[in-house]
């Protein structure tokens, strides 16, 4: 790729990076072309589909997410490892309204372009869920796509105004409920909102 043709490529992602923290995974694509200061015929040169320009967009992050389990898994403790890749993964998809209903779609749908980053990503929680499981630090009535799912719903919590103030405490509660006899804050005191 020149030179200029990849510059505008990565300044079509960062614009579009933008619209969809600001907007969700819906944001118009005609939107992104204007705020990017590009035909849509460019955008679409350059990203197809909206799939494929998310799939640029996130490509990076779920690699990061998956290096990072990669490095939990021999680092720390099995209970500490897995909340802690549950919260950066939390963390992660709030910032883009809307990314978890896509991400569920694609675990399921080989012909979608987010299909492969999504099994990857959903594979490396897995493994931290089973060691954690095989010291028995974990419940073992889970499988990786509870935890993706799991994911998923405590995502959909920071998304609501009237229930983001508790997201920390849910996931809290939800962390707590995966592990076995752990506190998964690590210091939250019992009844704490």
């Amino acid at each position: 790729m020149r030179a200029d043709a990849r510059k505008n490529r990565d300044h079509v992602l960062a614009v579009a990076g933008a619209a969809v923290a600001e907007h969700g995974v819906d944001v118009s694509l005609r939107d992104i072309a204007r705020r990017a200061d590009v035909g849509l015929a460019t955008l679409l040169r350059h990203f197809p589909t909206r799939e494929a320009l998310l799939e640029a967009l996130l490509h990076t992050s779920f690699d990061e997410l998956t290096a990072k389990a990669d490095a939990l898994e021999t680092s720390g403790s099995p209970e500490d490892a897995l909340v802690s890749w549950l919260r950066d993964c939390v963390g992660w998809t709030t910032e883009y309204r809307g990314v978890t209903v896509l991400m569920t779609a694609a675990i399921e749908d080989t012909e979608s372009a987010l299909h492969a980053s999504c099994v990857t990503l959903r594979a490396a929680g897995a493994r931290l869920l089973t060691r954690a499981q095989a010291v028995g630090a974990a419940r073992g009535d889970i499988d990786g796509t509870d935890l993706f799912a799991l994911i998923a719903a405590l995502a959909w919590l920071g998304d609501q105004p009237s229930l983001a103030s508790r997201a920390d405490h849910l996931f809290d509660v939800v962390a707590s409920a995966i592990l076995t006899g752990a506190t998964a804050s690590g210091g939250a005191a019992e009844g704490s909102p």
